[in-house]
């Protein structure tokens, strides 16, 4: 399977798909680890997570997959959301809290 399929397979997949350098419980650079909090605070409990410094062929594939330059990358309901800075500001406008709650199983 090439690379851009499994890429395909992961995000369409899953509900939210977080690609980023480490892992939620141990992010490997700011950026992921501001991505994670920002998902923490909108209630995430289920999320998909790529440690691209796992896969050399993920971590440039994703960035061609949505060409976007950077990691991490958000997304959600198969939608490329965008990385960090966009997280942000979609949280303080309340607008990612809505992307959200329309994947996320409410409790």
């Amino acid at each position: 399977m090439e690379i851009q399929d499994i890429i395909r397979q992961q995000v369409t997949g899953n509900p939210i798909v977080l690609y980023m350098k480490g892992t939620p419980q141990f992010p490997q650079c700011g950026f992921s680890a501001t991505a994670i909090q920002i998902l923490k605070h909108c209630g995430v409990k289920q999320l998909f997570a790529v440690n691209v410094l796992e896969n050399d062929e993920i971590r440039q594939g994703i960035k061609e997959f949505a060409n976007w330059p950077t990691i991490p990358q958000l997304y959600v309901g198969g939608e490329f959301v965008g990385g960090c800075d966009i997280m942000r500001e979609l949280y303080e406008s309340g607008e990612l809290q809505e992307m959200l709650a329309g994947v996320t199983p409410q409790e």
